[in-house]
This record gives C-alpha cells, structure tokens and sequence, in this order.
C-alpha cells in the first residue's frame, strides 16, 4: 500500500456540499492522503472503500444449440467461470474451451481485464482431441462388452 500527500487544491470535490459535511471520505477530514492499491492488471488506483462489494455480472454462455445464463463476480477469472459452467453443463473444466470475442481465453485471464462486461456473451466448445478421446474410450469399452461374434446368423 502506498499513501501520497495531496494538497487539497487539486482533489476538491465539485459539489453543492461543504466539505466539511461527515460522508466518511478523505477529502473531508483534513488528513490529506490518499491509499493507492495495484490492481491485478498492475494498474496504479486508489484503494477502494471497505464495504467489500463485488459487482456480480451475468454472461450468457451459448453451448451449440443451447445458452446458459451464469451469475459471476466481474472480478472472476476464465478458470472459475469454467468450474461454474461444469455444475450446468456436466463437462469436466479440462474440457471446455471459451472464446470471447473469437479468441480463446486462459484459465488465468481475469474477466474484466478482457473486457467482458454484465450480458456479454461467451462461446463454450467441447475440446475436440478430449471428445476424439471419450468417443475412442466409449467404442473400446462396447467392444469389451460383447467380445464373442456368432459365425452363423439364423
């Protein structure tokens, strides 16, 4: 955490109200420092206030024929989005992959550093090489199942 002095001049508040009015800020107070804070993205920004709200957005996540509206914190990464999506859909978060905006996105991205915003939308495929995989293990296992063919069909 980094605090800087400021002179009061230049962060004065442009409202109707008196500043010494008791709203809970620092502009108030006459202590004159402001806390700053790095954000994921290495963005340099004052410390937001400790009521610990986070803003909750909902993507509409479009599976093939079918669309699923999803509740997730903005702040949200690609990789928790994944495992929220596993609950709806039933497929394994090592088998998705989401596009948003016609790229594909890392586990590690954070949705609000792409840009993804309340009611946006984003693309949810099946991995192919996973699926070609499930496909050769779901033939393996019928083949197992009946492994005598009659010679002679009556």
């Amino acid at each position: 955490m980094i605090k800087l002095r400021y002179s009061k001049k230049l962060f004065r508040r442009s409202s109707s109200k008196s500043s010494t009015s008791s709203d809970g800020g620092d502009a108030g107070s006459g202590r004159g420092e402001i806390e700053w804070e790095v954000r994921p993205g290495g963005m340099l920004v004052q410390k937001r206030d400790g009521r610990g709200h986070v803003e909750v957005i909902t993507v509409r996540v479009a599976t093939g024929f079918s669309w699923h509206d999803v509740s997730i914190g903005a702040t949200c990464t690609f990789g928790e989005l994944k495992v929220v999506l596993s609950m709806v859909t039933g497929l394994e978060p090592r088998e998705q992959r989401l596009l948003f905006r016609g790229k594909e996105r890392e586990d590690s991205d954070h949705l609000h550093m792409v840009g993804v915003r309340d009611k946006d939308k984003v693309l949810l495929l099946e991995d192919p090489a996973l699926k070609d995989l499930k496909l050769r293990a779901a033939l393996a296992a019928q083949a197992v199942q009946s492994p005598y063919q009659p010679f002679i069909k009556v």
